[in-house]
């Protein structure tokens, strides 16, 4: 897991600490929409991911973020987006850190695992 978070810390140019915030609350966005079957067979492959504490991460928040989470964050990609930005990532950021992510269990898991995870979350495939 430490490799992923490092290279998710390069990539949006976050620090570590939020990166790993991020990662966690992607993980327990994965686990709330995403098909189980396709989503076991993606942590089973990411060395760690099987022990992440996967709960949601409060966002601090002002902004849009903040907004997003005094409504309930909204569900799907909004509600993730909003508690992302929680963390006080921006929408750039939230795409470098979502792109990382699938690019590393891409590596781990390959394509057709990551494939059948991002089509069982409605409009996540269009976003990687």
């Amino acid at each position: 897991m430490d490799e992923l978070i490092e290279r998710v810390t390069a990539a949006a140019g976050i620090d570590s600490d939020t990166a790993r915030k991020a990662v966690m609350e992607m993980f327990t966005f994965l686990q709330k929409e995403a098909d189980p079957t396709a989503l076991q067979r993606l942590i089973e492959k990411i060395p760690g991911a099987q022990d992440l504490p996967v709960e949601p991460v409060e966002a601090s928040g002002g902004g849009l973020g903040g907004l997003l989470s005094a409504f309930g964050g909204g569900g799907g990609l909004m509600g993730v987006a909003g508690k992302l930005m929680g963390l006080g990532l921006g929408m750039g950021e939230i795409q470098s850190v979502g792109r990382e992510l699938f690019a590393y269990a891409r590596e781990k898991a390959g394509d057709e695992t990551v494939r059948d995870v991002t089509n069982s979350v409605p409009g996540l495939s269009s976003l990687m």
